[in-house]
């Protein structure tokens, strides 16, 4: 008998542990769900965005300063991709 009682203690916190209640609680109130989730995809691809346009950012900056440089076949390289990424800004100020 302790031996079940043992067992079903550790149940008993391995289900407290999962939080099974909390979850069965969400799964009863679909709004709550589909709210939680919606701000998680938001926050999801604003970090991505702003993540996206800081590297972005850095490598034209990066490669304007290698353009300043004016080194031979790079330095022309590098120089046509900041015409050609100027030239996009120009067209598209977002």
């Amino acid at each position: 008998m302790e031996f079940l009682s043992k067992k079903l203690d550790r149940l008993a916190n391995d289900l407290e542990k999962a939080q099974l209640k909390d979850y069965v609680n969400l799964m009863q109130r679909p709004w709550q769900l589909l709210w939680r989730n919606f701000i998680a995809g938001l926050s999801r691809g604003v970090g991505i965005a702003l993540g996206f346009t800081f590297f972005a950012a850095t490598i034209v900056w990066l490669l304007q300063l290698l353009g300043a440089l004016n080194l031979p076949i790079v330095g022309d390289y590098i120089a046509d991709i900041v015409r050609i990424v100027q030239r996009q800004l120009e067209i598209n100020p977002y």
